[in-house]
This record gives structure tokens, C-alpha cells and sequence, in this order.
């Protein structure tokens, strides 16, 4: 018996009665963890909620990571739309400014549902997620975008206080990385691999993306087997146009002017379609 361990007794005999019960080794309190029940939130995918035992779990900040066209966007896509079908709102923290909405209402996101937050780098980014998450949303996805990460991967404390915030609220907090930023904070790992870009067209017509086939590979999830993956097949949504309509810089600093002022002067179809939305 360690000495820690063994001091255990001792120490809680020195206690009032009514605390005696609460004095826990911290191993003690890692078993009450991993059996306590955890409710999830299904994503729609199969693979990804086998993957993670029925889905995001409630209460904790699960991470995908991956290289680019690997799905990792198209996961946060069919988890919004499952969430906004449900009549839940979610949240978008879009460091990357990644989202289209005409392709998000392809994918099923209730756009009404939808709190869409574009900070401009990382500190920014966690300081919004973590308001988000203290203001009770169900479900909230932090995307980072591609490498390198605007603002570094974040500090492992401000990772952890993501992880508790999600655990107070109960709600699921999906960071989706080119590689691993959040350390022990995350409860669940998930890591796409061996992507594959599926093409339509023949001959001298244009070659359009059709779909992604590869790999998802769980990294970490207490409990459970590690290295256990599944085939993941993500196809384009058909109602999606084959030329999505040009999106707008984020930053025109040498013009003086934002990502919105150009947005608002040459809105296209889907900006039109978001700002209705409202």
C-alpha cells in the first residue's frame, strides 16, 4: 500500500463523522467516474457513434483530429444537424470560418438553431467557447481549421477549464483539430486516418468531389479498447449547387474594411439565405 494510501485511515478517523464518508483517493473517485451512467448525444453517423458507445457524451469535451478532407467538418455537420433536429440549439466556434450556410442546410442544420461565432485566432476562440458552454447550449463545436492553428493549440489549464465547464453544464464540447490540443482534458479521442477523396465525371467534363472514404480510430474513451476503428464514408449532400457561390475574405486590412463590410456590399445567395435566417 502506498504511503498516501495508507495515511487514507488515519486521516479519516482525525475527521467529524459526517465527513469520514467523503475522504476519496483519487483513483476512488476516477472508478466512481467511469461508472457513473453518462447520457449522449447521438450524431447520426454510425461509425462515429459506435465508435464513442452511442454518441458525444454529455458533460465532456471529446476531440476528433485530422489532416485535410479527412470528415472531420462533415462530423461537426451531421452532429449539428442531429442536435438541431432534435429542437436543441448548438453552437460553432469557426476559428477556421469553415461553414457555408447553403452547405450546412444541405446537411440538415436547423440554421435558426445555430449560434455561428467567427473569432479571428485562439484566444478568442476559447473565451467564446467557454461563455457559450456557461450560458447552458447543448452542444458546442470549437473547429480549428487547418494547420498552422491561428493563436497555437492553447494552454493545457484553459483546455481543462473547457472540460469542467462542459461538466457543469452538462454539455457536450466537440473539438475538431488537425492534431491533438487539449491533452488530459479530453475524455474521448477520436483520429480519422487513411482518407481517400472519391471524384464523379468522366472524360472533358469537370471533375467534381463526390464523397470521402477513410479510417476512425479511437485514441481514448475510459473503459473502453483503444486502436478499435471504423470506415467512415461521407458523401456530398446531391441538393448541393456544383459551384458554391465565393466566399469573402475574413480580414482586407490594407482597404481599411472588414470581412463583413465586403460581405454586406456582394452578398451571395447562401449569405442571403444565413441573414434571413437570422
Amino acid at each position: 500500500m502506498s504511503a498516501p494510501a495508507s495515511a487514507l485511515p488515519k486521516l479519516s478517523r482525525a475527521l467529524p463523522d459526517r465527513l469520514q464518508g467523503h475522504l476519496h483517493t483519487a483513483r476512488q473517485l476516477a472508478e466512481q467516474d467511469a461508472e457513473r451512467p453518462v447520457a449522449v448525444r447521438p450524431t447520426g453517423l454510425p461509425p462515429v457513434d459506435r465508435l464513442l458507445s452511442g454518441g458525444l457524451h454529455h458533460g465532456r469535451l471529446v476531440e476528433i483530429v485530422g489532416r485535410r478532407s479527412c470528415g472531420r467538418f462533415s462530423i461537426a455537420l451531421a452532429a449539428l444537424a442531429a442536435t438541431t433536429a432534435r429542437g436543441e440549439v448548438a453552437a460553432l466556434v469557426d476559428l477556421s470560418d469553415a461553414l457555408d450556410p447553403q452547405n450546412a442546410t444541405a446537411a440538415g442544420v436547423d440554421l435558426d438553431r445555430l449560434l455561428w461565432v467567427r473569432p479571428p485566432h485562439m484566444k478568442p476562440a476559447l473565451i467564446a467557447t467557454e461563455a457559450i458552454l456557461g450560458a447552458g447550449f447543448p452542444l458546442v463545436i470549437l473547429d480549428l481549421g487547418l494547420p498552422p492553428v491561428p493563436g497555437g493549440r492553447g494552454a493545457e489549464t484553459f483546455w481543462l477549464r473547457l472540460s469542467r465547464a462542459a461538466d457543469l453544464q452538462g454539455s457536450t464540447l466537440l473539438v475538431s483539430a488537425p492534431y491533438r490540443v487539449s491533452g488530459t482534458a479530453a475524455a474521448a479521442v477520436l483520429a480519422a486516418a487513411d482518407c481517400r477523396p472519391g471524384w464523379s465525371g468522366r472524360g472533358a467534363s469537370p471533375r467534381l468531389l463526390h464523397g470521402v472514404r477513410g479510417r476512425l480510430r479511437l485514441e481514448k474513451l475510459r473503459g473502453h479498447a483503444l486502436g478499435t476503428d471504423e470506415d467512415l464514408d461521407l458523401t456530398a449532400p446531391e441538393s448541393l449547387a456544383p459551384f458554391a457561390p465565393a466566399r469573402p475574405p475574413r480580414e482586407d486590412h490594407s482597404a481599411g474594411r472588414t470581412r463583413s463590410d465586403r460581405a454586406s456590399e456582394h452578398p451571395s445567395p447562401a449569405r442571403r439565405s444565413w441573414a434571413h435566417a437570422g
